[in-house]
């Protein structure tokens, strides 16, 4: 069974000021986008789907060459991540088997390592389910509640001996996913959260710090510094 990629590129970044949408921001010298490409061109990825906003004329005036032919966009881009992959998935499956491994990527992650992208491939091709990069939780972990003032104060310490914080890509086989996107309920801010709710528990792969994501300004220049270290 064949192995693709995802990345869900419609968004504007609301989060990260600036006259272009985040994941055509300059960084080390390309497009964000272009980083979190060939981080999956690293492994054997048959093809990566971009999932453009309908009128995105951007991408085109971006140099894609170096991936070979490999890079695909998928111009049906939707309101939320959500819609996005899900339109993304259904306009790949003519050329995706709902057998086939899905990877599904942010934008906005340009700086994750090959090491982690090969060891969530390599353990979660034998899993039944799939599953995610995550990272476990070192700090101390605060619930908040307002006072009768409305200040913000500490309500609790939460067990972080659990606790994971999601990263992507997330692997799942195509069709689980689509499955997954098409009958979720509620707020799915990842594709982890709909397999969820299929009574599915994905697999946790360790990732690391560098594959942060870039969310505002200071980020950029944490991912320049780890894309120059390589």
């Amino acid at each position: 069974m064949a192995l693709f990629a995802l990345v869900p590129a419609a968004g504007s970044g609301t989060r990260l000021a600036g006259a272009q949408p985040k994941q055509y921001l300059p960084l080390a010298g390309r497009p964000m986008l272009w980083h979190a490409v060939r981080a999956l061109c690293g492994v054997e990825v048959e093809n990566v789907f971009v999932v453009l906003a309908p009128g995105d004329t951007e991408f085109a005036r971006h140099d894609w060459s170096a991936f070979g032919g490999r890079v695909e966009p998928l111009y049906c881009g939707g309101a939320t991540r959500r819609d996005s992959v899900y339109n993304g998935l259904v306009a790949a499956s003519a050329a995706v088997d709902v057998d086939d491994w899905m990877l599904v990527h942010d934008a906005a992650r340009p700086c994750v390592p090959r090491a982690d992208l090969a060891a969530l491939v390599a353990e979660c091709a034998a899993d039944a389910i799939g599953g995610i990069l995550a990272l476990p939780i070192a700090d101390t972990v605060k619930r908040a509640g307002k006072d009768e003032a409305g200040v913000q104060r500490v309500a609790a310490t939460e067990d972080r001996t659990q606790l994971w914080l999601a990263q992507t890509p997330q692997m799942f086989r195509a069709g689980l996913l689509a499955q997954a996107l098409r009958d979720a309920k509620g707020s799915v801010t990842d594709e982890a959260s709909a397999i969820e709710q299929l009574g599915l528990r994905p697999r946790l792969v360790t990732g690391s710090r560098e594959n942060l994501k870039v969310t505002y300004t200071e980020d950029l220049a944490i991912a320049a510094a780890i894309l120059a270290t390589r």
